[in-house]
């Protein structure tokens, strides 16, 4: 460039006059590169100690290709299609694009004190810097290099400038990352870096040693009182502590220089990590399982999905929109403590205060994503590191109220035991004094009771002598008795068995009525009792897995399986299963169609148990069937009981749960 213009000022001093000169010149300029015109350098001067990189101040190049070297940037050709910052985004779109930045220092007289660039955003994947007055000084790092790439161990990317006095320097940047940022930067004096490495670092110490206090804290109530919320809580506080230690860049710093791949697992997976652990603890600290059942149900599908999917886009998509998925999942987080609250749960109220700084904490982060510088500055850049520490404290002793509040109750459902115990022991002591009333008089009482005995057997003594003279009379009269007696049981037996076959008779030949079988099963319970020892007379077994022990399920007379928790009930498996009308009416139906051996009208049913004629039939039915059913079994008896036919398993059971 500068051989250029001494050729075409050499060739103008020769043809053509002054004022034709420097017309010819403007235009030649303007036709080389007119955006280049256009960008205002950056001025240093003695007294100034740093100086903030305005978007019009640097020219910026899209690479598409990713493949235009230094030489190939500094064409003709090239070097036109540079566009000032401030007329363009500014930060990276297109993550798969190479961006050139084009800065121009001047120094305005001596140059005291070292001068160098820095660059705010620490998670550029590709940094080259490129002096263009001196190529030793050029530095290639990045967040995919290790930390000893760069040339000062610092956590954000500097630069040293070699500036000369009255003398205007290009400097170029090539910038490549896979997640959008913006073009944030700083020109610093040494004096200024130290004062500033001062105050930023004795910042973030007492940051972190916050959020250690915090954790060693609440890790330690965690271990004396068992509470799991506070375990929750210590994950929540370290994934925040990591997602921080990724943002500012001090972990790839201090922790883990020489691992550029673990830098970038933790700067990917440590908001996913965040989100997890964030609603793992919301979600109890809220109560929001018992208070909120359904509403956690949907809560926890979209927290997943939200996880899954930020996976996938870190992974694979890598397109950049992973932190709106984060609005979602948090906004429902921040409406469940809203409802929490408005329920009567006074802790809640601390975590809307302390969300509601992170929320706006974030909105800024946002906005330096998407290259809207308008908000940034020191407080809003580090506003995310107080809002959290605001929060950890709010939330900390949130939380403590809540366990203040559980114990309150505790305390008060204890005296209320303690004060039950105190009436349960009066009353005991009431008993006890009841008792040995009852002792003294049941000692009064045997003795008057002895002495009435003494005086009973001597007059049973004197009717004993007179007894054994009349027994041997009665011996005498004995033998005709036995006789007599003989025949009077031979006709109590033939009564018996007359007595049995009448009633035999009279149950076969349909003598029995619905009031006479109502007063043998009068109720539900009744059925559902003779029907639940029929059914498991020879003991129970699971018709699941086959275990053998069992315990009571919800619906009456009903067993759970303890090893499947598989129920079944009382009706499962008999002719009374999905039975619409009345248990009782239906047992009576049974008995008068097995007794009529199926030869009992539907008609005639209907009248007798007061149901349609219709129901009548199709029960009727079903109860011929299982007759049918039984007649085939290898050990069917023509005279067995009517109650045989009602343990008919052929019915598919689909009411039965686990």
């Amino acid at each position: 460039m500068h051989s250029f213009h001494h050729f075409l000022s050499s060739f103008s001093g020769r043809w053509l006059s002054g004022g034709w000169l420097s017309l010819l010149l403007l235009l030649v300029l303007t036709l080389e590169n007119p955006v280049a015109a256009q960008i205002n350098p950056l001025r240093v001067r003695t007294g100034l100690e740093e100086l903030y990189v305005e978007p019009a101040c640097y020219g910026v190049l899209e690479d598409p290709t990713g493949e235009l070297t230094l030489a190939q940037v500094q064409q003709p050709a090239n070097a036109r299609r540079f566009v000032r910052g401030d007329k363009i985004a500014t930060n990276i779109e297109h993550t798969n694009s190479a961006y050139w930045l084009r800065v121009q220092v001047q120094a305005e007289g001596a140059v005291r004190r070292h001068w160098y660039l820095e660059l705010f955003d620490s998670h550029i994947n590709e940094v080259a810097f490129f002096p263009a007055a001196d190529p030793t000084l050029v530095v290639y790092t990045g967040a995919d290099l290790p930390l000893t790439t760069r040339k000062l161990p610092y956590k954000n990317f500097l630069f040293f400038l070699p500036l000369q006095a009255n003398e205007t320097q290009t400097y170029y940047l090539r910038l490549k990352s896979t997640s959008k940022t913006s073009f944030l930067s700083r020109l610093r004096t040494e004096q200024s870096l130290a004062d500033h490495f001062q105050a930023e670092y004795g910042l973030l110490g007492a940051f972190y040693g916050v959020l250690l206090i915090m954790v060693i804290y609440n890790l330690c109530i965690y271990l004396f009182i068992g509470e799991q919320t506070y375990l929750r809580y210590v994950l929540y506080v370290g994934s925040c502590s990591l997602l921080f230690l990724s943002e500012d860049g001090l972990g790839f710093q201090y922790l883990w220089p020489n691992q550029p791949e673990l830098n970038q697992v933790v700067i990917l997976g440590s908001p996913i990590l965040l989100l997890l652990t964030f609603s793992y603890y919301a979600r109890q600290f809220l109560d929001a399982p018992q208070r909120l059942p359904r509403y956690d149900k949907w809560l926890r599908i979209v927290v997943l999905v939200s996880v899954f999917v930020l996976l996938l886009d870190a992974v694979w998509l890598h397109l950049g929109w992973g932190f709106w998925l984060y609005l979602l999942p948090y906004g429902m987080l921040y409406y469940a403590a809203f409802r929490v609250w408005r329920m009567g749960m006074r802790a809640a109220r601390f975590f809307l205060l302390a969300h509601a700084l992170v929320a706006l904490s974030v909105g800024f982060l946002i906005l330096r994503k998407l290259g809207i510088n308008t908000f940034t500055n020191t407080i809003t850049v580090y506003s995310m590191n107080a809002a959290f520490v605001i929060e950890v404290v709010v939330l900390s002793y949130a939380l403590g109220e809540k366990i203040k509040a559980i114990k309150d109750a505790t305390i008060r459902a204890q005296a209320k035991l303690v004060k039950q115990l105190h009436k349960k022991h009066q009353a005991q002591n009431r008993l006890v004094e009841q008792l040995r009333q009852n002792q003294e008089l049941k000692d009064q009482l045997n003795t008057e009771l002895e002495g009435e005995v003494a005086r009973r057997t001597e007059e049973l003594r004197r009717q004993s002598d007179t007894i054994s003279a009349q027994n041997r009379e009665l011996l005498q009269a004995n033998g005709l008795l036995a006789l007599q007696s003989a025949a009077i049981e031979k006709l109590n037996t033939d009564l018996q068995r007359d007595l049995h076959q009448s009633q035999t008779a009279r149950v076969l030949s349909k003598e029995v009525d619905f009031g006479e079988f109502s007063r043998i099963y009068p109720d539900k319970d009744a059925c559902l009792v003779y029907l639940a020892d029929l059914k498991w007379a020879r003991g129970y077994h699971c018709r699941k897995c086959g275990h053998e022990k069992f315990c009571d399920g919800r619906e009456p007379y009903s067993r759970r399986c303890t090893r499947c928790r598989y129920v079944e009930s009382a009706t499962a498996y008999t002719l009374f299963q999905k039975c619409k009308f009345s248990i009782v009416k239906a047992l009576y139906a049974v008995f008068l169609i097995h007794t009529h051996k199926g030869n009992y009208s539907s008609q005639e049913l209907s009248r007798v148990l007061d149901l349609r004629q219709a129901t009548c039939w199709s029960f009727q039915q079903k109860v011929l069937e299982a007759m049918q059913r039984r007649r085939q079994v290898p050990d069917y008896d023509v005279n067995e009981g009517w109650t045989h036919v009602l343990l008919d398993d052929s019915v598919p059971v689909e009411e039965e749960q686990g």
